[in-house]
């Protein structure tokens, strides 16, 4: 265990018992972060499947499934929300009549601003919102690792009235399975994520979807290279949440799409008049900025792919 995780573990001491809601990809992943780290308090899980509760059980995830919400965070310390952001509020309404006065109530959604604001109304200083910015095209306990938040980062959008407390145990609960912990305003986290997440996966969706719909779909599948390959990768992730992340963030994505949409218009003007200075100028900064951001691609690139 690094110095951050152990950091993380020592100050989780206090928290004798973590109510998991929702234990799929996320969830399950964070239950089998924890036990790896060596968090030696007790896991509660809640699925709405059955067989999904026992599959998290089985695979060590969680100690125990409860038959309801609000049996599973009766006698916790800290909760964690970890299903598509639109049900949040509700599922918050029905389990702040139950949760002990203590307890802190956090989450994993990827659009914060709403589920910051319902999650202050009920809890108060208690609510801590947090984003942990990993995961995988597949979805499900099947598919949780005990490594998705290694060395990643997880962003935690404290307001004026958090608890200091709350957000010492949340920023814990992250550092204990090895994530770098940021701290940022709700609202820019959702501008940023509408830029860095939400549209690439609504492109890549798009893409996919007009591949599906092309009338020699059979001969273009014949064509595909890395490149479509690695872009549309995420098109496999689960589209009902994506569903719910992008009408969550509506305004925010609305806005850089219409960003977007211009940055599209001037591509298609310096296609049409043949600028073929324009269009390498373009690709340059990106290609400068894709650079910038990761380094340049150690093998480089096939031309043709």
């Amino acid at each position: 265990m690094n110095a951050k995780a152990a950091s993380g573990a020592e100050a989780l001491a206090e928290v004798g018992t973590i109510a998991i809601l929702g234990v799929g990809l996320i969830g399950g992943s964070l239950g089998l972060a924890l036990k790896a780290a060596g968090f030696a308090g007790r896991i509660i899980g809640f699925n709405r499947r059955e067989s999904e509760a026992d599959l998290a059980r089985a695979r060590g995830a969680v100690d125990a499934s409860a038959t309801s919400m609000q049996a599973a965070v009766e006698t916790a310390d800290l909760v964690i929300l970890c299903m598509g952001p639109g049900v949040m509020p509700s599922v918050m309404a029905q389990i702040a009549p139950v949760c002990p006065g203590h307890a802190v109530i956090s989450d994993v959604g990827s659009v914060k601003a709403g589920i910051v604001k319902a999650g202050e109304a009920l809890f108060g200083g208690r609510f801590v919102g947090a984003h942990p910015i990993a995961g995988r095209e597949q979805h499900g306990i099947e598919a949780a690792l005990p490594a998705l938040f290694a060395d990643r980062s997880c962003v935690l959008t404290p307001s004026q009235g958090t608890e200091q407390r709350a957000l010492r145990i949340v920023r814990a609960l992250w550092q204990a399975v090895g994530s770098e912990v940021h701290e940022m305003d709700a609202g820019l986290h959702d501008q940023m994520l509408a830029l860095t997440s939400h549209l690439p996966h609504l492109l890549a969706y798009v893409l996919l979807d007009l591949v599906a719909g092309h009338p020699q779909q059979q001969q273009i599948a014949a064509l595909l290279g890395g490149g479509f390959r690695d872009f549309s990768r995420i098109a496999s992730s689960d589209p009902v949440l994506w569903a719910d992340i992008s009408l969550q963030n509506r305004q925010a994505l609305l806005e850089i799409l219409a960003d977007y949409r211009q940055q599209l218009d001037s591509l298609a003007t310096a296609l049409a008049i043949e600028d073929g200075e324009a269009l390498q100028k373009r690709f340059s900064r990106g290609k400068m900025a894709r650079d910038a951001l990761f380094g340049p691609h150690p093998e480089g690139l096939k031309q043709n792919d």
